[in-house]
């Protein structure tokens, strides 16, 4: 794969580099989208129609049952190329990670993430009174098909515990809001990379970063909205961009 001799400058010479991550990041381990075909239990659901708070409170056990077999495939998946290429880009150079993913593959591969914007998976709180928790040791195992399983309890209340994730028609979480708009103040080249830019008012990022000057370089296989202000579009899985573009890198370096 070949990159251009202005975008290898930049990469080169950025001062701060943002990696602003989405899902397609994530599928490349094997973990779901919403956007692909629902099975079992779940065949019957849009995605979008379990992510809300009004699904949990109508039926906590079905809603609580497919974010933990969402979990199972998260604890069962593996940093992918994508991940360590980041990681590896970071090792030398000023790196801010915001995530719109809810898995800890990029923690994995060895990054420290400035921002997970929507949640966590592994942090659940309290739907009632919002206390945090964690969840037990081990990988949850639910049926391949998908379960229905009763959610725990609050231990200060005694409500039903909520996965700790953004859902539709929720804001965003403050700290790790302002933790992104700040790293992006003095970004000046950003990867956008697997994201459809289609979720607000996260989508709204790559083109802030683009209106205060920075340098937006896309990486995906598909044509998204932010084709049109991106100064560079990488079309390919992450996986193989990224490692590709930090292979050019070092042998620029080292060409000097």
């Amino acid at each position: 794969m070949d990159f251009s001799d202005d975008l290898l400058a930049r990469l080169e010479h950025a001062r701060h580099v943002m990696f602003f991550t989405g899902a397609g990041v994530s599928a490349e381990s094997g973990i779901p989208t919403f956007r692909d075909a629902m099975h079992g239990l779940w065949a019957r659901f849009d995605a979008t129609e379990l992510a809300t708070p009004e699904a949990f409170a109508r039926d906590p056990a079905l809603v609580w049952g497919w974010y933990e077999w969402r979990r199972m495939k998260v604890l069962q998946a593996q940093p992918n190329p994508a991940h360590r290429a980041i990681a590896a880009l970071a090792a030398d150079r000023r790196v801010s990670i915001v995530t719109q993913n809810v898995d800890d593959l990029h923690e994995r591969a060895g990054s420290t993430v400035c921002a997970h914007l929507h949640g966590h998976l592994s942090r659940p709180r309290c739907f009632d009174c919002g206390l945090p928790t964690r969840h037990p040791a081990g990988t949850p195992t639910p049926a391949d098909g998908g379960a229905r399983m009763t959610p725990p309890s609050c231990r200060k209340c005694g409500g039903p515990l909520r996965p700790g994730v953004v859902w539709f028609g929720e804001t965003l979480p403050e700290s790790d809001w302002q933790a992104a708009m700040a790293a992006l103040a003095s970004t000046d080249l950003l990867f956008s990379v697997g994201t459809s830019s289609m979720v607000w008012p996260a989508a709204e990022i790559p083109g802030w970063a683009s209106r205060r000057g920075s340098c937006v370089v896309q990486v995906n296989p598909q044509t998204t909205a932010l084709d049109e202000i991106a100064d560079f579009n990488l079309r390919g899985p992450a996986g193989q961009v990224l490692p590709a573009l930090l292979a050019a890198s070092e042998r620029r370096r080292h060409a000097r």
